[in-house]
């Protein structure tokens, strides 16, 4: 199996991190998360000669998926995710963009909605799909083995966790699906947030004061 290579474009008002992740042999490319300024994300993979297979969506707030139907349809490609608890996201984002400054927003259904425990495929790579909710009640994460890499989304970011005080959320469900589904990935994972600089589960685990295992241990002998 290839490693694949991965890249950050940080797009929106919001500085959402849409990533590229490729087969460096082949330059088939999958785009996650392209919530606007599409220019951008073409751009790029205009100077790295990729053909884009496929879009996957970690979740349905705006600044992560309000750019997928646009793009889809300019590049002929289907949308994979997020789950379906998220629908009342991805049916709002026109009307949530006019509030929010992102004018060019789409409503859209996804090709396939994704379910814990499915796979998702970029040009015979598998990518493990791991239902997370908390941050958004339908929010998924993919993550490939061989090449030891995570997309994330806004579950867990270095130093911090998704927000969970927008409609669907709930710290209990986050902290719990971080502790049961994201931590025993593995501390060699490198994981791409869905904001700032990317990090490893290791190095969560250990710093990190929302799920720092010292931290849980002591709370929990309490």
């Amino acid at each position: 199996m290839a490693i694949l290579k991965a890249a950050i474009i940080t797009v929106t008002p919001f500085q959402q991190n849409c990533s590229v992740i490729w087969k460096e042999e082949t330059k088939i490319a999958a785009v996650n998360d392209p919530g606007g300024d599409l220019e951008l994300i073409e751009e790029f993979i205009k100077e790295h000669e990729l053909t884009v297979a496929k879009i996957f969506i970690t979740h349905g707030h705006l600044d992560h998926a309000a750019g997928a139907k646009e793009l889809a349809e300019k590049l002929n490609v289907e949308i994979e995710g997020p789950q379906i608890e998220d629908e009342f996201l991805t049916s709002t984002l026109a009307t949530q963009g006019q509030s929010y400054g992102i004018p060019d927003a789409q409503n859209f259904t996804p090709d396939r909605w994704l379910n814990d425990g499915d796979t998702i495929e970029l040009d015979g790579e598998i990518l493990d799909v791991y239902h997370c909710p908390g941050h958004t009640p339908g929010h998924v994460i993919f993550h490939h083995k061989e090449s030891k890499l995570a997309i994330m989304g806004d579950v867990l970011f270095q130093g911090s966790v998704g927000r969970t005080d927008l409609p669907g959320g709930s710290m209990d469900a986050l902290i719990k699906a971080i502790r049961e589904k994201v931590l025993p990935l593995g501390d060699d994972i490198t994981f791409i947030p869905g904001h700032g600089p990317i990090s490893t589960i290791g190095q969560e685990r250990l710093t990190n004061p929302y799920v720092a295992d010292q931290l849980f241990n002591e709370s929990n002998s309490k």
